[in-house]
């Protein structure tokens, strides 16, 4: 494509980490998105991702026998990738390179798609015949503010979806849900086609962090032996530090995740009159959309005694107040796969959740 990228190279406990580097990566917003809205150049930043991950193998020498080669297996996560295993496929395969190889298209979240101007498909350097591979054309009903008039456009995601040898999902409830009209944002056809080779795999937690007998964040470590004890003396630490009052026969209630309309902390906004007038505690944690992001500074403010809403993230508070609620609100309108109700039942916290994606299997 004519761009030079940087490739850093570190080996660490027998695995090659490589990470790759190219001037229209970093910004001063997020990774996608700042407070004026989505890049413009995010489909050119993305492919150089793409192409960048499949040179890798080919050009740096990884391990102790040189080059990697060409027998491996590409993995990519949602649409941000999702360009692997269509280079794969239609730029590489056609000229006897990585003949061998196989890709696994993982899906995170089926929401975010990728979604261009039917016209920057010239731009990714792929054969012309390809570009039905990538094309997606919306129904009527969803052609308001489409690229074109009869609603076509390029699909990132659906691009991988159609080219990956395999498909894996984070948990075998959304791999389900992703079939149906409910949950398949337009793709379930097409992936009830590849049903064959869709699989649903559950997150896992990492127990060297999320421990309660280990974690050096809370207050006191606890297991099965001493359980009341440890969380009474976390949920005291925390109302302390909170500038709640400090009494651990009062029920904690706890929401930690992204402000958003998918994880419904709206909902959770609006049942917070309600479940103030049950006498409980209501301790939050999330970053996201401004108005809930105010959301919860109007919660505290409003329930002095009873509410604190923390803007932002942070790793310790995260542990501090999973370890000392007894309950975790999970009210996702969707939820693909979630960590936190994992790490809220390896800490004795019980998940209430909506029943849907992984909570509706998984909890």
């Amino acid at each position: 494509m004519g761009h030079d990228m940087t490739y850093y190279h570190h080996h660490f406990k027998g695995v090659d980490w490589v990470f790759v580097d190219h001037p229209s990566f970093p910004r001063p917003g997020g990774l996608y998105a700042d407070e004026h809205g989505v890049y413009g150049d995010n489909q050119f930043r993305f492919m150089l991702l793409s192409l960048a991950g499949l040179e890798a193998p080919l050009q740096l020498p990884l391990g102790e026998k040189g080059l990697y080669g060409q027998d491996c297996v590409f993995v990519a996560n949602d649409w941000h990738s999702a360009m692997v295993p269509v280079y794969l496929a239609g730029k590489y395969r056609p000229h006897g390179v990585y003949t061998k190889a196989r890709s696994i298209m993982c899906i995170h979240n089926l929401r975010h798609q990728g979604v261009f101007p039917p016209g920057t498909f010239s731009s990714l350097g792929l054969p012309d015949e390809w570009y039905h591979a990538i094309e997606y054309q919306y129904p009527p009903h969803m052609r308001q503010g489409s690229y074109a008039e009869e609603g076509r456009s390029v699909n990132t995601l659906k691009g991988g979806i159609t080219t990956a040898d395999r498909i894996v999902t984070v948990s075998p409830g959304y791999s389900e849900e992703i079939r149906t009209f409910l949950g398949g944002w337009g793709l379930e056809g097409m992936l009830n086609d590849r049903g064959p080779v869709l699989t649903g795999i559950v997150n896992g937690v990492d127990e060297d962090d999320w421990n309660p007998a280990t974690d050096k964040h809370i207050a006191k470590n606890y297991d099965l032996t001493n359980f009341k004890e440890g969380k009474r003396a976390c949920k005291m630490a925390l109302q302390e530090e909170l500038g709640l009052p400090v009494n651990p026969d009062i029920p904690m209630i706890a929401f930690i995740g992204r402000l958003d309309y998918q994880k419904g902390a709206d909902i959770m906004l609006q049942a917070a009159p309600w479940m103030m007038s049950q006498g409980v505690q209501l301790v939050c944690l999330g970053t996201g959309t401004a108005d809930l992001e105010n959301g919860l500074r109007w919660l505290e403010a409003a329930y002095k005694d009873q509410a604190r809403g923390w803007v932002g993230f942070n790793v310790a508070m995260s542990h501090k107040i999973t370890a000392a609620a007894d309950i975790l609100l999970m009210p996702s309108r969707f939820e693909p796969c979630g960590l936190n109700q994992l790490y809220a039942m390896s800490y004795g916290t019980v998940p209430v959740a909506h029943a849907t994606g992984v909570l509706g299997t998984g909890v």
